[in-house]
């Protein structure tokens, strides 16, 4: 597994023998190919940034049951079954983050935006900025999956 290295100028908070957080992440994708991106809520690190909606594993959770949870408590919808797609060590100045990627095609509820986020349906190009640095992977695999050759997020 390769690690992606987001603001590699920055220090590394808890030097080289951090612990990896596992982050189960939802990727929400309509009928007709649309994705769900969030952006970080306010006071958090990368605040404002879009990403995926999804937050930590707790201790005995699986990626299912945490992303279940996690979806609930931040943008008020049920999922009914979630796919393992890819995983992604992201390594940020804060925090190395495990990030396990399921595709989420059916779910229950009106989106609420729960941590005072924003949401946004997108397709590619993305249209919203900045993207996490830990989303942009997802977009190039889309990219692939969908046969799509041009940059997959808009510049201004």
């Amino acid at each position: 597994m390769t690690v992606l290295v987001a603001d590699g100028d920055r220090p590394r908070e808890g030097g080289t023998d951090r612990k990896t957080v596992d982050v189960a992440v939802g990727v929400l994708i309509k009928p007709n190919g649309d994705f769900l991106l969030t952006s970080r809520p306010p006071g958090k690190v990368y605040e404002g940034y879009w990403e995926f909606p999804g937050g930590k594993l707790e201790a005995g959770e699986t990626v299912e049951q945490a992303l279940r949870r996690e979806l609930i408590e931040e943008i008020g919808i049920t999922i009914g079954g979630a796919t393992a797609w890819k995983v992604e060590l992201v390594d940020y100045p804060h925090a190395l983050v495990r990030l396990n990627f399921c595709k989420v095609f059916d779910w229950t509820g009106e989106l609420q935006m729960r941590e005072g986020q924003s949401f946004a349906w997108q397709g590619l190009p993305v249209a919203v900025q900045p993207v996490l640095p830990g989303t942009i992977p997802v977009l190039d695999w889309f990219a692939a999956e969908r046969g799509f050759t041009a940059s997959t997020q808009r510049t201004v």
